[in-house]
């Protein structure tokens, strides 16, 4: 429950209803602004906030004051926002997937400290939370390069599949693996997310310097029609990391 929202909205005499004429919502799009994990798009938090007559860090105080870099930001908020996420990556498993250990692994791999990893690791199980246990979440489907499987020490692995099994079992999500046998593919050339909102398609694409937003999908969709046609279908994704032969 949001209670700094509760809290303002009595003070000034707002309902829901009320709210939502202001801000130029569906009264049932504020409702949910006051149950956990429900985060207005920019513009309906400055709204909001205007109308209250309170900062936007006031009321969403987690939202605004972040860890992850500034680069991040607009993907995130544009996570919160989304129907459907369709992930494909090759080197690792997807952030939303992964476990603090695997986490912690994969970020201490690059040039972060170790304070810096901890802060960024905080805030990606955050983001797991905020937008895969919200109370409806969004799709996600991820599409796994079987690569991304196999690296990484056994200690941390095997938890981690574990995870990846028992995320595969919900009904929005959907795991599928690209095995090494499919040969040479069109995702060769880096992850991608595309994320589905009421304002259209929105890509996120990662590299070694920052990630960055494109709204232009075509091609990237064609890459993951390709991409999901020579990925293992669910219920076999889900026996082989089962399985995980591969894995000692």
């Amino acid at each position: 429950m949001n209670q700094a929202l509760r809290a303002a909205m009595a003070d000034t005499g707002e309902t829901v209803e009320s709210l939502a004429e202001q801000v130029g919502v569906d009264p049932k799009t504020v409702a949910r602004w006051v149950n956990p994990g429900r985060v207005p798009h920019p513009r309906h938090r400055a709204g909001a906030a205007a109308a209250l007559g309170r900062e936007a860090e006031d009321i969403w105080p987690d939202v605004l004051k972040r860890r992850e870099p500034a680069w991040l930001r607009s993907w995130v908020e544009t996570e919160l926002q989304a129907s459907a996420l369709r992930a494909f990556q090759v080197a690792v498993i997807p952030g939303l997937l992964q476990t603090p250990d695997y986490a912690s692994a994969v970020l201490a791999s690059g040039v972060l400290g170790p304070d810096e990893v901890a802060d960024y690791v905080e805030t990606r199980l955050r983001r797991q939370t905020v937008v895969l246990d919200r109370r409806k979440p969004p799709l996600f489907v991820a599409v796994i390069d079987e690569f991304a499987l196999r690296r990484g020490d056994p200690g941390i692995m095997n938890p981690q599949l574990d995870h990846l099994v028992k995320m595969a079992q919900r009904p929005n999500v959907f795991v599928h693996v690209l095995p090494l046998d499919a040969g040479l593919h069109a995702g060769q050339a880096g992850p991608f997310v595309i994320a589905t909102t009421e304002d259209g398609d929105v890509a996120y694409l990662d590299d070694q310097a920052a990630g960055r937003l494109t709204n232009d999908t075509a091609a990237l969709w064609a890459t993951w029609d390709t991409l999901r046609s020579v990925a293992l279908p669910r219920r076999q994704t889900i026996d082989y990391l089962e399985a995980r032969s591969w894995l000692t």
